[in-house]
């Protein structure tokens, strides 16, 4: 069985020096000129061709630079069949890179439904064996159990989703359940399933937990928590969210940086507005620039 996911992404962070994990979204809209091909609409065969190059040349620009990448499987899904084949290829084409593969889905549903979701992207032999999956917990914890047992069968990893970065969130997310907000009451329930998935590597556990970079407050109070469970933080940079902000609630880890998750961007990197009407080349190097920016960023922050 691989090694726990915790313990994957903390070595190779610590290897790194810092955070990022890129998110790989072909959003049909924002695509470049120089991969746009056909009619771009989502029926077209030749869309899925375009959004497989973008995100294949994505991967190249980002590998060994980067730990970890992020596809968001709706991009993938709005383009019917075509898109499911072509994030197969994705995932397969991050891990060829030694690239960890962080599947954006947020699935949730009872029962059997669960089950098959779990067999689909987290248990051995997946047709979509990413390393770690976002889910919902909305429908109950039970809901969560086959991907937690899925998890720990296959060294996956689970993040489930807490206090997301949408200003939205606090429509239910805030809710009180007694003394406190309803996220709050999450991160308790939690607590002690993810000290099952702990890394014995690391101490870090792979049952994580989506908190946006846009609440630091937050982030902090369900690290109290959570003390052990991996973050995934969206909503730095284009959201809004800066690096110190994205990081409030990691810890000092063995050599004194900051550590305890994931920060993901997606639009910032993969689509700089200078890239937008660019050749290959300018591509290319409109996405180093826009790359390097987000790692001297988070590097300096988590020192």
């Amino acid at each position: 069985m691989p090694a726990a996911f915790a313990d994957r992404w903390i070595r190779s962070a610590r290897r790194l020096g810092h955070p990022l994990c890129v998110g790989v979204d072909p959003h049909l809209a924002q695509l470049p000129a120089v991969f746009r091909r056909g009619t771009m609409q989502p029926g077209d065969p030749e869309t899925a061709v375009a959004a497989e190059a973008f995100c294949l040349a994505l991967l190249e620009r980002v590998a060994g630079r980067v730990a970890a990448v992020k596809p968001q499987s709706a991009c993938f899904e709005a383009l019917g069949p075509a898109g499911a084949s072509v994030l197969a290829r994705v995932i397969a084409a991050a891990h060829a890179r030694d690239l960890l593969v962080v599947l954006d889905a947020k699935r949730g549903d009872i029962g059997s439904t669960a089950e098959s979701y779990a067999s689909a992207y987290l248990r051995k032999g997946a047709p979509f064996a990413c390393d770690a999956l976002t889910v919902n917990a909305y429908l109950g914890l039970d809901t969560l159990t086959p991907f937690f047992e899925a998890a720990a069968e296959s060294g996956g990893g689970v993040f489930v989703v807490l206090r997301s970065s949408n200003p939205g969130a606090r429509d239910l997310q805030d809710l009180r359940v007694g003394e406190r907000p309803l996220y709050e009451r999450l991160a308790a329930l939690l607590e002690p399933r993810a000290a099952a998935l702990n890394g014995p590597e690391s101490g870090w556990s792979s049952l994580g937990a989506v908190v946006g970079a846009t609440w630091p407050e937050e982030s902090r109070r369900i690290r109290e928590l959570l003390p052990r469970s991996l973050f995934l933080v969206p909503g730095y940079g284009a959201q809004g969210g800066s690096a110190r902000e994205a990081l409030a609630g990691f810890v000092p880890g063995p050599d004194g940086g900051l550590e305890g998750g994931l920060v993901s961007s997606s639009r910032a990197v993969g689509f700089p507005p200078e890239a937008r009407d660019a050749d290959a080349a300018g591509w290319e190097r409109a996405v180093d620039r826009t790359l390097d920016a987000a790692i001297s960023e988070l590097t300096s922050a988590v020192r």
